[in-house]
């Protein structure tokens, strides 16, 4: 059996290759997907198929509409969405993912620093796991596999 995991959270850092190298390593049965991780391309995609938009505003519009797009089919598609929130960026395309995530029913691990337990506590109430590191998030996928 294999599971689809969408990973949802900030496209700058490296954790999503972590953690795609370590279920790797451990051989487990999962497929991966997740937004546009070339933050160029995703800004530009709306200009790229629509054309050149009058203004800033715009251009954001047009390629959110296909990010969206793209978020909802793959995360429907996803068996678990694994939800990142870093201490760097603003979050609020995790926090939004996140809460797809639950909205759709769809099983939700949460990972967050232990410094943002206040102000996603709502959050991590609705997620099935709450853990503090992409480790602890492997662990737990790792766990679904076991079978003694």
């Amino acid at each position: 059996m294999e599971i689809t995991v969408y990973l949802a959270g900030e496209i700058h850092s490296n954790w999503r290759n972590e953690l795609k190298e370590k279920a790797k390593s451990l051989q487990l049965p999962l497929h991966f997907t997740g937004p546009m991780e070339n933050h160029d391309r995703s800004d530009m995609i709306g200009e790229e198929i629509l054309g050149k938009q009058p203004d800033a505003i715009f251009r954001d519009e047009a390629a959110s509409s296909i990010n969206n797009l793209r978020t909802q089919l793959l995360m429907q598609k996803s068996d678990l969405v694994i939800a990142l929130f870093g201490e760097k960026y603003k979050q609020w395309n995790t926090a939004m993912d996140a809460s797809a995530a639950a909205a759709l029913g769809k099983p939700l691990i949460l990972i967050r620093p232990k410094e943002l337990h206040h102000p996603l506590k709502e959050l991590s109430s609705k997620a099935n796991v709450t853990v503090e590191t992409v480790n602890q998030a492997l662990k737990v996928l790792s766990y679904i596999f076991e079978t003694e």
